[in-house]
């Protein structure tokens, strides 16, 4: 039996953009219908889903603004409540992740991720009521909840449109609209936090109402414009701003069946069975990208949350330490799309992982040798590298665990416990900064490089674990399956 060519394969999963052209013209369509018909999904699709996942971040993380303003002296809490909150709301995410995700299966995006964003709006806008302990942290479980499967959800959709050489850059350019709002969040705050005492209501009753109403008319504009997938297309309640026709729809399905080597169905009304999900759970080979993931994104949580308090407790004042804190959000965009770009441009998908990681661990530990020893604009300059720093490996490993996955329903679930992943590990991640570790949270950020450091050598043994695999199938250890599937090639 002819074994699989290992670097045949690596190289079709990655970014070999002259066989997409050439298979192209065999199925009957030009470069350019192609193209035309990917513009459609980028002038639609994606930018749809990326406000989506802007307003989930704005919804989730104007805590970190709202606790300048005031917001746990004025509720009667301490630091510890707001910690426990957010694990709360984290652990709501995880709770309902993979059902979540199933749940998008059954009803499609046009109605379960529109949904989701009209719940999760709903929730936000209602926490300008919070007024004790108890309210407080059942609006961060609640929130939790509605939000669960979001982001699983919205990547597995793109994963339903774009070709597997195409998927780092759009699913980069989703993660700006989370990392987007981590930027624009304390600005907005800045103007918002004015209206304290406008109408009775302090400024972060008014910054959750306003951006809580702001993703309430998003959910209606998914309802009305988000398309559902290749095979249909039309939204739930128009015929869309961008319209396919019969062609664009035939180009984009057969493409990605191309793709895949099976017939792709879309996400409506895909049913995943329990089977799947547990042979895609137990799949060990790939359980490094989960820990991983968990380790180094549980360094996040801690920074979106207090990066402006901790800027405030440095001298700057409320307005200003928003407005300070925006700048190393803005420029974790900029990191995120160079590895990205770094990712597509090499095919090095674990090395640019690992490289974004390394570049990381040493901005944490240059900020903890330096930060007590500086002055004030010395230590904003290290907050602002280690924020910028802090997430651009998080979308190129989520690119490097899709290439990796074989069918649409095993990469659905395998998105849904990368997420997972990365909640729990921000849940942990919570209760890094402790209110007796300030000013320098040298602690604080001494957990952080473990951690990270931790990550990193999982990262490496996951490349090791796929680069083992594919030696062995090239020699003819590995048989086919009992479903007679040809040994998997992975990409390193």
């Amino acid at each position: 039996m002819a074994q699989p060519s290992v670097e045949k394969d690596t190289k079709k999963s990655g970014n070999d953009v002259d066989s997409g052209t050439s298979s192209s013209v065999e199925e009957g369509w030009t470069e350019w219908d192609e193209a035309k018909a990917r513009r459609k999904v980028d002038f639609s699709v994606l930018p749809l889903l990326f406000l989506g996942l802007l307003v989930f971040q704005l919804d989730r993380m104007n805590i970190a603004s709202a606790l300048t303003g005031g917001f746990a002296e004025n509720i009667g809490v301490s630091l510890d409540t707001i910690n426990a909150g957010n694990q709360m709301m984290f652990a709501g995410i995880v709770l309902l992740e993979i059902p979540s995700n199933l749940a998008l299966q059954k009803l499609g995006p046009r109605k379960w991720i529109a949904g989701q964003v009209l719940a999760f709006g709903t929730v936000a806008s209602l926490q300008i009521f919070i007024h004790n302990k108890a309210g407080f942290l059942a609006s961060r479980l609640i929130l939790g909840f509605c939000e669960s499967g979001y982001i699983p959800g919205a990547i597995y959709t793109l994963s339903t449109w774009y070709a597997k050489r195409e998927l780092a850059k759009r699913v980069a350019i989703l993660f700006f609209g989370m990392f987007g709002a981590n930027a624009i969040s304390p600005l907005l705050a800045t103007g918002i936090l004015k209206l304290d005492g406008a109408g009775g209501l302090h400024g972060w009753q008014w910054l959750f109402l306003l951006e809580g109403l702001f993703t309430i008319v998003v959910s209606f504009i998914l309802i009305f414009f988000l398309p559902g997938s290749p095979d249909m297309p039309r939204p739930l309640l128009s015929p869309g701003l961008i319209r396919f026709d019969s062609n664009d729809r035939d180009i984009l399905q057969k493409r990605l069946e191309r793709d895949d080597n099976e017939k792709k169905g879309g996400t409506q009304g895909m049913e995943i069975p329990l089977q799947l999900v547990w042979k895609t759970a137990t799949h060990y080979r790939r359980w490094p990208h989960f820990i991983s993931t968990f380790c180094l994104f549980s360094t996040w949580s801690s920074l979106t949350t207090y990066t402006p308090s901790i800027l405030k407790s440095l001298g700057w004042d409320t307005i200003a330490a928003n407005a300070l804190a925006a700048v190393g959000a803005s420029l974790s965009l900029v990191f995120v799309f160079i590895f990205a770009y770094i990712s597509d441009k090499t095919n090095l998908r674990g090395g640019t992982v690992i490289l974004a990681q390394v570049c990381f661990l040493i901005t944490l530990i240059v900020a903890r040798e330096v930060h007590p020893h500086v002055g004030q604009w010395s230590r904003w300059a290290l907050w602002t590298a280690v924020n910028a720093l802090a997430v651009g490996y998080h979308p190129v490993h989520n690119t490097w665990l899709q290439l990796n996955c074989r069918s649409p329903g095993e990469r659905s679930i395998s998105i849904a416990m990368w997420v997972m992943s990365a909640i729990s590990g921000l849940m942990v991640g919570t209760q890094y900064y402790q209110a007796n570790d300030r000013p320098f949270y040298s602690n604080g950020l001494r957990i952080q490089i473990i951690m990270v450091s931790v990550g990193i050598v999982f990262a490496i043994l996951q490349v090791g674990i796929y680069k083992v695999h594919n030696k062995r199938v090239a020699e003819g250890k590995h048989e086919a399956d009992e479903d007679g599937q040809e040994p998997q090639i992975y990409v390193p």
